[in-house]
């Protein structure tokens, strides 16, 4: 199976995981080492223990069902290392039953370890307005 399958294959893989709310399954993709620039509540997450409490509490956020779409997947995939974009749709169903989702951008760094794929970076933000400083969570492809 080619490099650029595989990572295709880990990106569904990682979706699926998310909309299962499956913490478990969302941590085995990432490389101990992961470093993500998430969108939500800090600047950087550094480790798998950090980013797997980051997890929870957004998992707890909405306790209803999720939305987690990728459109436009673009893949460039070498021997050890590859890299993937993708706009997401994104959001979940909060405690009083409502519906809140908006469009964001993901970028996923990957390395072979141990002969297996695996995220070591992830970056995840909404563009926003330089005059008032507010994420433009309306915005749609």
């Amino acid at each position: 199976m080619s490099a650029h399958t595989q990572i295709q294959n880990l990106i569904e893989a990682y979706r699926q995981a998310v909309i299962a709310k499956n913490v478990d399954q969302i941590m085995a993709l990432y490389a101990d080492d992961i470093v993500s620039f998430d969108a939500v509540k800090a600047l950087q997450f550094k480790g798998k223990a950090a980013y797997r409490a980051h997890w929870q509490d957004c998992m707890e956020m909405c306790p209803g069902p999720h939305i987690f779409e990728f459109h436009d997947i673009r893949i460039e995939a070498g021997q050890e290392t590859a890299f993937a974009h993708w706009l997401a749709h994104c959001g979940g169903t909060n405690d009083k039953g409502e519906t809140q989702s908006c469009w964001m951008r993901g970028t996923a760094g990957y390395r072979q370890v141990n002969g297996v794929w695996a995220i070591v970076h992830e970056h995840w933000s909404a563009p926003f307005d330089m005059a008032s400083g507010a994420a433009l969570f309306d915005l749609k492809p």
